[in-house]
């Protein structure tokens, strides 16, 4: 299959991947359902497949882009040029809150690179506070791991930090041909809605994210082992947790419970 796509060659390095499905682009649309007055905005517009009929229904959308072609491209759109703000950067770097409006939040979207999705969520993540709700495409396995639960062979680092963040709901899955060149893996949408009041109380979120990498990096060892750097087996008891528990049968609140208690010991 060609990686050319209306006159633009893929690059691998920026992981490009063309959605052109007409069918799947109208489903992913009607999922976002943009409305005039909304701070939206797009991680790689690429070519405009969402981009395009985005703007037909607003009056205006944000997108960042990183390849210098194609916000050339955008830039000189005949028909969205007017309507679009074009921040040409990486996202991974970006600082979101520079778009936030002052008395609203942002509405996140895009069909990301697979090779940056996990690390640009985090990122996002972490400026939760100012968005309102995100649609992103992914790898279909990424969005099983999104919203895997505990117990489930899915179940991860992902799991538990991207449901301590949001509500995560999987909306629409796209097959490989509906890209051009088509990716080697199924795809799909997935809703995240960043919590209002978080579902559990976290004295600090960088021990989180540190305790679940401990974890989960050696998923097979029991917690005693995998945490014992950081926990001895009397203080993970502490706190109702059976130390020869390995951690995909940990809930978000086990999680958090180890977590305030190493933040309490250090």
């Amino acid at each position: 299959m060609s990686r050319q796509h209306l006159g633009h060659t893929a690059r691998k390095r920026f992981g490009q991947n063309f959605l052109h499905d007409a069918l799947v682009i109208q489903r992913i649309v009607d999922a976002i359902s943009p409305q005039k007055g909304q701070a939206l905005v797009e991680i790689g517009p690429g070519l405009g497949a969402l981009t395009e009929p985005v703007c037909e229904q607003v009056d205006h959308l944000t997108v960042v882009e990183l390849d210098r072609d194609l916000a050339k491209r955008l830039r000189h759109h005949p028909f969205m040029a007017d309507k679009l703000t074009i921040v040409e950067q990486d996202a991974l770097k970006y600082d979101f809150h520079q778009l936030c409006p002052e008395n609203g939040k942002l509405r996140v979207f895009g069909n990301l690179p697979y090779n940056i999705s996990t690390p640009l969520m985090f990122h996002l993540f972490a400026q939760s506070e100012c968005i309102e709700d995100m649609h992103f495409m992914l790898q279909k396995e990424v969005v099983k791991r999104l919203a895997a639960s505990p117990g489930n062979k899915n179940y991860g680092r992902l799991s538990v930090m991207a449901q301590y963040y949001c509500q995560v709901e999987s909306v629409l899955e796209v097959p490989p041909a509906a890209f051009n060149p088509p990716p080697k893996v199924d795809s799909a949408i997935v809703r995240l809605i960043p919590h209002t009041n978080k579902p559990v109380q976290v004295n600090n979120e960088s021990t989180l994210a540190s305790i679940c990498t401990q974890a989960f990096n050696q998923r097979r060892k029991t917690i005693r082992n995998s945490l014992k750097n950081s926990l001895s087996a009397d203080q993970i008891a502490s706190v109702g947790i059976k130390p020869e528990s390995r951690a995909e049968v940990l809930s978000l609140e086990d999680f958090a419970r180890l977590a305030n208690l190493i933040h309490v010991e250090e």
